[in-house]
């Protein structure tokens, strides 16, 4: 995970003053926005394997049961 690095902020005789809390709110909202697209893109992307899984799984099995179940007609000529 990336981190935000920390914002030196020259605080003038010990007062803060609304743009440094603007200034210390924005830096960390950008790092959270770049978090969010990174654990976004990697969840999506789990969604994809996941649903891919599941539905190989579902295939080979149904189709392997049909096989059991599917008899064989012989038909003979008289």
């Amino acid at each position: 995970m990336s981190t935000t690095p920390p914002i030196d902020v020259d605080i003038p005789d010990g007062k803060i003053s609304k743009a440094d809390i603007q200034a210390k709110l924005a830096a960390i909202q950008g790092g959270v926005v770049q978090v969010e697209r990174d654990v976004k893109s990697l969840v999506i992307a789990a969604g994809i394997v996941v649903g891919s899984v599941v539905l190989a799984g579902a295939f080979i099995l149904g189709r392997r049961k049909g096989r059991k179940r599917a008899g064989y007609i012989e038909i003979r000529q008289l």
